[in-house]
């Protein structure tokens, strides 16, 4: 693979990192299977497109992007948590929703941003190469995301909505409101994923009104590829998995796509997702039974030594 190619793995897989920081706030916090992210994605591009084309300032745009994001997250726990609709029908619901009012704000499927300002354009007079500053900014960026959160969790608020998604019926004995934990977490959530398509759409020159088909798959490969690379108890180390776990799997899409002996296109792009998530939903289950049957180590009992009288 050639160092363009890997280069735009990484590039994509920072991208997908922050949408897999969203899913694991979402699916592994406040324990909401939120399917508004294959809305939420291509909001925050269609946003972030079509004010930067308006002539807004890159960051604005992608400031309103997020809020947006925001916005439909909300709306999804508030169907779920006040109108009693089911979590999966509610964020199905609004992801539906969504791609109408994806077509409303961009007013055609798609806007070019080829000869736009975007977020990077502000960052070229670092003298950077070409082809390393959209990866060196995207990564600070992550960070930043990945930090930002692991101090959120840290909080008080960030302590009540891991009790909200641990146990509401404990959480709400302690006087935390769940609903409003619930609410925030999926905003939070849906904030993280607008701003990966408002990035995406920036970093590839345009927004389209497909580009969110599939987002919360790889969301979720992802986040279990990177718990099992890493397993752990410490949440910390839980947000650097997912990020890592989306550049990884950017980077097995890249080498199975341009590895001739295997003969694969540009087509088979969902066959090996599906493939990955498969192996990746597996490879845990069969470590434990390779862990199974491992033998045993025997405690040697030591002797006791008596005491001198």
């Amino acid at each position: 693979m050639s160092l363009i190619a890997s280069l735009g793995a990484l590039e994509i897989g920072l991208i997908f990192g922050l949408v897999a920081l969203g899913v694991l706030l979402s699916f592994r916090i406040v324990n909401f299977p939120d399917l508004t992210v294959d809305g939420s994605f291509p909001l925050g591009g269609a946003v972030a497109a079509t004010l930067i084309v308006a002539g807004w300032n890159p960051f604005a745009a992608t400031a309103l992007a997020v809020l947006a994001g925001a916005g439909a997250g909300a709306l999804t726990a508030f169907l779920n948590v006040r109108l009693k609709i089911m979590q999966l029908l509610a964020s199905i619901l609004v992801m539906i929703a969504l791609y109408s009012v994806n077509l409303r704000v961009m007013g055609k499927p798609n806007v070019a941003l080829i000869s736009e300002p975007t977020v990077f354009a502000a960052f070229e007079g670092l003298a950077l190469p070409e082809e390393w500053l959209k990866p060196l900014v995207l990564i600070v960026i992550v960070l930043a995301a990945k930090l930002l959160l692991d101090l959120f969790f840290a909080s008080e608020a960030g302590l009540a909505m891991r009790a909200t998604g641990g146990n509401p019926r404990m959480a709400r004995a302690q006087g935390i409101s769940t609903d409003a934990q619930t609410i925030l977490g999926l905003a939070l959530s849906n904030a993280l994923v607008a701003l990966a398509g408002a990035l995406f759409a920036q970093s590839q020159g345009g927004a389209d009104i497909s580009m969110g088909v599939g987002t919360i798959v790889i969301g979720l490969a992802a986040v279990i590829i990177g718990e099992t690379l890493l397993p752990t108890r410490y949440l910390v180390i839980t947000t650097l998995a997912c990020v890592l776990g989306a550049v990884l799997y950017r980077f097995f899409i890249a080498a199975a796509l341009n590895t001739d002996s295997l003969g694969l296109q540009a087509q088979d792009l969902n066959l090996v997702t599906a493939v990955l998530v498969a192996l990746a939903l597996l490879v845990p289950a069969w470590k434990r039974k390779l862990l199974a049957g491992l033998p045993k180590r025997r405690a040697v009992a030591m002797p006791v030594q008596k005491e001198a009288r």
